[in-house]
């Protein structure tokens, strides 16, 4: 039962991996905005630029290792 469970949670496929790195970079924009209304001026925009690339940086990681379980 657990095991069913896990599998639901597992990205497989490059497809659901471009799902996941598409909701991350929402979520990410949409938190940036937040930012740039609670911090006018550089402070903001700072923050801002640090959300999408912590989802740059965690989309790598999630594809390459989609990449590596195709292969094996």
């Amino acid at each position: 039962m657990l095991y069913r469970i896990k599998r639901l949670f597992t990205v497989k496929t490059k497809f659901e991996a471009f799902l996941v790195i598409y909701g991350l970079g929402v979520g990410a924009v949409e938190r940036g905005i937040h930012y740039l209304q609670q911090y006018p001026g550089y402070g903001g925009w700072l923050l801002f630029a640090c959300c999408p690339i912590a989802v740059f940086m965690v989309g790598d990681v999630l594809l390459d290792s989609v990449e590596r379980r195709q292969q094996d």
